[in-house]
């Protein structure tokens, strides 16, 4: 397992420019070598930090992208969610990379069963969205990079989303926090992870919501 010096930064400009490397083969060995041993370390810290909440024992996904075959993947992650065996058809946090920014996000994604119940759940106390954090982001759909602000979108953007998500097969939510390249190219891994944990930490209301906990 690679070693951090306390001030070293976590993720380096060559991280993100793996996802600029041509060809399936190549880039998939840049991500095994470079990217994959990181999400070895984050899988590790956080699935230990969200078991300790007691909603559960969490255990990290790292995606392998075994299925492609031509295509290079165009990000990669590490996800959590508390099931040993396969996490997208339950409601998931995750930590990931696109070539232009990180991302630390709660998804509900296409594979999941519930979406109606959970739309109609986040819908029922949906001004819990105005609390987040200035910064959160918010999407319909984890294969794109783009996203917008929780509190640019508004409520009647946050209430189209839910009401896709209840309607639409292929429809998704995805919320959390991204971050440019400079930004998270300036972390330390103890800065890194403690700003993972408090991302969790701000979502997780909506994640109980997600659950019906609340």
């Amino acid at each position: 397992m690679e070693e951090f010096k306390l001030t070293e930064s976590f993720w380096t400009n060559e991280d993100f420019d793996v996802f600029s490397i041509d060809g399936l083969e190549n880039r998939m060995i840049a991500l095994q070598n470079r990217i994959q041993p990181k999400f070895g370390i984050i899988g590790e810290h956080i699935s230990t930090y969200l078991s300790s909440r007691g909603t559960g024992e969490f255990y990290p996904h790292i995606a392998r992208h075994a299925r492609r075959t031509v295509n290079p993947p165009k990000d990669s992650w590490v996800a959590f969610a508390p099931a040993k065996r396969g996490y997208k058809a339950l409601p998931h946090f995750q930590v990931g990379l696109w070539g232009t920014h990180l991302f630390i996000v709660l998804a509900v994604i296409y594979e999941n069963p519930d979406k109606k119940g959970i739309a109609e759940r986040l819908s029922k106390d949906n001004k819990l969205f105005l609390s987040l954090p200035k910064d959160f982001v918010v999407s319909g759909d984890h294969m794109k990079p783009e996203a917008d602000y929780v509190h640019e979108l508004g409520m009647d953007g946050i209430e189209s989303l839910l009401e896709r998500l209840k309607s639409v097969k292929k429809a998704e939510f995805v919320i959390g926090r991204h971050l440019s390249k400079t930004e998270a190219t300036a972390l330390s891994k103890t800065e890194f992870l403690s700003l993972v944990e408090k991302t969790i930490n701000e979502l997780y209301p909506v994640y109980e919501l997600i659950l019906g906990y609340n």
